[in-house]
């Protein structure tokens, strides 16, 4: 059955209103709309760039009448405000371009919350070479991709690009000659010549049950969206040692704690050390806007003391425009992903087997070359890519 589809001709006020609002979204490559409703307002903000603003403050009557338009394209139950509720529906742009939302509804206190997530197909496209790795970090990951078996693990925090990154490497695999599928919570992009599986809580449908089945199918390489329990990382392992690529995430904050989570989930060190071949963590950065951007000097002292190399000279690089310009939001225009790329080999496999503490994973990564979180963006601020405060505030912990 075709995706309900939001419909310019429509003559109800509310129809009308939603559709100015997704197509101004869709304009400011917003990644989500915000429809919140409150005791005396209606407040309308979208998050471009991972930074929410207000675009409007529609009349408070309109909430019932939003709520419902938006609950009917995405088949949601109208009747039903107690609970929160997940759909999907299609935007048309008068470009002819279609986006796809996933809708998800929450009640409050004055009403019910929606939050409309705008999924660019073409976006989640992007290839491996474009997401913001350094080079040798590039070089890594298509190496690990590239095996027939063996487990690759994205972590960070919601929001930080796990997905995009995971998407990149089955686009970059994604041929005639393997089979390829994926269990994800949910399937945000549909991939064609992927078999894409979404979890069920009410049939118990979960990761776990549903890569098993994956191994009855004949395949190459598993996508898995989470390891969430114990029984689903020891099937992705047991995959992995069994001739399957297994591209799996977590959350964790860096690469070495990744292996520290597992063992302390129960999964023991020596079948981590024969599968994991690879642990990237990342997170997004605001790009600089080219147009309005401005040079930055800092001390030697001052640059060391933020993470960087060790230096006798005074270390140059940019800064987003405090007003920005016509082009940009506030000096920055788009993001792109800093990264810690450790792959799991020699000392470092030694000390997994040895069940060392992440501390000690960590100075062994820092040893074997892996850069940090930080280092990694401060990299981009000498490229003039993106901002000292950028990469400051989204390592802050991490340094």
């Amino acid at each position: 059955m075709a995706e309900p589809q939001v419909q310019a001709g429509d003559d109800a006020p509310a129809v009308l209103y939603l559709q100015k609002v997704l197509e101004q979204a869709a304009q400011l490559q917003a990644s989500d709309v915000h429809v919140e409703p409150y005791e005396h307002q209606l407040r309308i903000r979208v998050r471009v760039d991972g930074v929410l603003r207000e675009i409007d403050k529609p009349p408070l009557p309109l909430k019932d009448r939003l709520a419902s338009r938006i609950k009917v394209l995405s088949r949601l139950d109208i009747a039903e405000k107690r609970l929160p509720q997940d759909g999907r529906m299609k935007l048309s742009l008068p470009s002819g371009k279609e986006l796809d939302l996933r809708v998800s509804t929450l009640p409050t206190l004055h009403g019910e919350k929606l939050v409309l997530r705008l999924l660019d197909n073409h976006h989640a496209m992007q290839p491996l070479n474009t997401l913001g790795y350094e080079p040798e970090q590039l070089s890594l990951v298509m190496e690990a991709i590239a095996r027939p078996e063996g487990l690759v693990l994205v972590t960070g925090p919601t929001g930080a690009g796990k997905t995009q990154s995971l998407y990149a490497c089955l686009h970059q695999l994604n041929r005639e000659g393997v089979n390829i599928s994926t269990v994800e919570d949910p399937c945000e992009i549909p991939m064609p010549g992927i078999n894409q599986v979404n979890v069920q809580d009410k049939p118990g449908l979960d990761f776990a049950m549903v890569l098993r089945a994956f191994l009855r199918q004949d395949p190459d390489i598993l996508m898995v969206g989470e390891i969430r329990d114990l029984e689903t990382a020891h099937i992705a392992i047991q995959a992995a040692q069994t001739g399957h690529l297994v591209l799996s995430t977590l959350h964790t904050n860096d690469a070495p704690s990744t292996l520290s989570r597992l063992v302390n989930m129960g999964v023991a060190s020596y079948n981590m050390a024969a599968s994991v071949k690879l642990v990237t963590a990342q997170r997004l950065v605001r790009k600089l806007c080219h147009a309005c951007k401005q040079p930055v000097t800092w001390s030697p002292q001052t640059w060391m003391h933020m993470g960087g190399d060790n230096t006798q000279q005074t270390i140059t690089g940019f800064d987003a425009h405090t007003q920005g310009c016509d082009q940009c939001h506030q000096g920055y225009l788009g993001r792109t992903g800093i990264f810690e790329v450790m792959p799991v080999r020699g000392a470092l496999r030694d000390l997994l087997l040895q069940h060392a503490p992440a501390s000690a994973l960590a100075a062994q990564a820092r040893q074997d070359g892996v850069l940090t979180l930080r280092q990694a963006g401060l990299r981009k601020v000498l490229q003039g890519i993106t901002s000292v405060q950028e990469v400051m505030s989204s390592t802050q912990e991490l340094a």
